[in-house]
């Protein structure tokens, strides 16, 4: 199989497939840009303004940008989305950065609005992550509280690999190059006898470096699973292709889990899992391994699939916990049981993957019985490659925050520019909130944009207002299928106004995107250089010259590398100017 990937905040696996998609496609540079006016020359910058070794860095970084000709600083701090938690150390180092850009005449332009990485807003309230629905989980009374009673057919066979006929481990439904890629390890294994070794894959596998093991599973729809394993590896020098696919019968579905699995070249054995929604399947095909392996080894042993509970439990308007008896007696919370909540919502950055679950705990006076059987239904997050959190696109709360955010950075910035960071939406449309509205993703992202954009023109109506292009775009993200989205993003584009800049970052789409976006009479500004090759901004200037709105460009970068800040300068307008 093949992974598609549009990403930016990704680990490396995902960076090096990204940095080939956009900005390393065998295209030739052309040097230095046709002169065109760019009166947006900016650069984003990714900081954290309350450490005090981080204030020089930036200004360090201001003075260059302001040196060679740049005109703004996209200015991209988590604490905008905490600043009621900032003290005056914090405020100083905002007024020293406020009053260098005037110097300087460097524009800010602070990020708003984390829709897609929403773990700043979720501080305030974990529970308005986007959460997916389990129906009907067995949960089974004893003592005095209910706990889950697994689903006994979602199990996976010959897990410690055991069982072997010669390097072929039985019960497996596909091993790649067994004997000679793969192999069953007597020596080495992290419990029982046996593990399986992957071994020099790129030898094996010269043409995909493929180096897994599949197997057919059992699931019931809408529960709530936990694929674990142990990982040991040597010299492994792909680790960042190691990953994890759960996929549906259906071949145009999408995989159940999109797990960020964070394997090193050299590691002891380590606990690796993937938490997922079987969502409406019966079974799927479970694969584990590496996409693109090269060289050195890698051991896998005790592969688990189980069941699980109330980890991680959603609780707000939009997921409620219902319990009912095997006879349909709906039983009523803080009557007949405790009000539930997990105390660990929170409290891991902001989630912690995985920990005991809670219990459902009876009340003294509760109707549920001593040995009875109940169906829980209940709402859990998802979480996508690095504990990526998505938060609600229809939660009231949620709007609460990005006013009361807008009015915070207004009152600290009066910016004259703001950016909208809706980015990557991985998680859409599954509470019930926003099933009772009845839209595509599509439609209530247009309702969420369109929202925000009268927060910004309320709160700041001085404000140009810009947002990332990928949500918007329909030779990018917004289409169908996209990761554990329910339903299409298509449509989203109809809740952006004209006067709303794009920050344009798919080159591949360049030729398709570009015009198209122009026509909506949008401006467009290019975010180029993603770690790659400055030069590379040239081709794509070149390419849409003759494309009305492109008004300016970006350095980009995602692993704070300025280094080639003057290169980018120099490719995209001459430098200095």
């Amino acid at each position: 199989m093949q992974w598609r990937v549009a990403g930016r905040r990704q680990t490396p696996w995902r960076e090096m497939a990204i940095l080939a998609l956009i900005t390393c496609c065998y295209y030739p540079a052309f040097g230095q840009a046709p002169a065109r006016a760019l009166p947006y020359r900016w650069v984003y910058l990714s900081t954290n303004l309350l450490p005090d070794e981080n204030l020089p860095q930036a200004e360090a970084l201001m003075r260059r940008a302001a040196k060679d000709g740049y005109t703004g600083i996209v200015l991209a701090d988590y604490k905008f989305n905490i600043l009621d938690r900032m003290d005056d150390r914090y405020f100083q180092h905002v007024a020293a950065i406020k009053a260098l850009a005037k110097e300087l005449k460097l524009e800010l332009i602070p990020c708003v609005f984390p829709i897609g990485y929403s773990d700043g807003l979720l501080q305030h309230d974990p529970n308005l992550i986007e959460a997916m629905p389990v129906k009907d989980s067995v949960f089974a009374v004893q003592g005095g509280k209910a706990d889950l009673v697994p689903d006994p057919d979602a199990a996976i066979k010959n897990g410690g690999f055991e069982e072997a006929q010669g390097e072929k481990a039985t019960g497996w439904d596909l091993q790649d190059s067994p004997g000679i890629g793969s192999f069953i390890d007597r020596q080495i294994t992290h419990s029982g006898s046996a593990s399986l070794r992957l071994e020099n894959i790129g030898q094996a596998d010269p043409q995909y470096g493929h180096g897994r093991i599949a197997q057919k599973v059992i699931l019931k729809p809408f529960r709530y699973y936990r694929l674990s394993f142990w990982m040991k590896t040597c010299g492994f020098d792909t680790p960042g292709d190691v990953n994890v696919a759960i996929l549906p019968p259906d071949p145009t579905e999408r995989s159940l889990a999109y797990p960020g699995l964070g394997v090193k070249s050299d590691q002891d054995w380590t606990l690796h899992q993937a938490l997922f929604n079987s969502q409406n399947n019966r079974e799927a095909m479970l694969y584990i391994g590496v996409w693109g392996g090269k060289h050195g080894a890698l051991w896998i042993d005790d592969v688990k699939l189980e069941e699980i509970g109330l980890v991680n439990v959603v609780r707000r308007e939009g997921c409620p916990l219902v319990v009912r008896g095997e006879d349909g007696t709906v039983y009523t919370e803080g009557r007949d049981f405790q009000p539930v909540r997990d105390e660990k919502l929170g409290q891991g950055d902001p989630y912690d993957l995985y920990h005991t679950p809670p219990s459902i705990v009876l009340t003294s006076n509760s109707r549920i019985k001593e040995d009875q059987r109940l169906l829980v239904s209940f709402y859990h997050p998802v979480f996508v490659y690095d504990m990526q959190a998505t938060c609600c696109l229809t939660d009231p709360k949620v709007y609460a925050l990005l006013r009361d955010q807008m009015q915070r950075v207004e009152k600290l910035f009066h910016p004259s520019a703001v950016f909208m960071s809706h980015d990557e939406i991985r998680v859409a449309n599954w509470c019930a909130l926003c099933q009772a509205q009845h839209k595509t993703p599509g439609q209530l992202l247009a309702d969420n944009v369109r929202r925000c954009i009268e927060i910004v023109k309320k709160t700041s109506p001085q404000a140009r207002i810009y947002v990332w292009s990928d949500m918007f775009d329909p030779y990018h993200n917004a289409h169908d299928n996209y990761y554990l989205v329910n339903g299409t993003w298509a449509g989203s584009w109809e809740g952006l106004t004209p006067d709303v800049g794009i920050v344009d970052w798919y080159f591949d789409a360049r030729k398709k995107d570009l015009p198209w976006l122009a026509a909506r009479g949008h401006k467009q500004i290019l975010a180029g250089y993603y770690d790659g090759d400055p030069d590379y901004i040239a081709t794509w200037l070149n390419d849409g010259k003759d494309v009305r709105g492109i008004a300016g460009v970006m350095y980009t970068t995602w692993q704070n590398k300025y280094d080639d800040l003057e290169k980018f300068a120099q490719a995209a307008w001459g430098g200095g100017k």
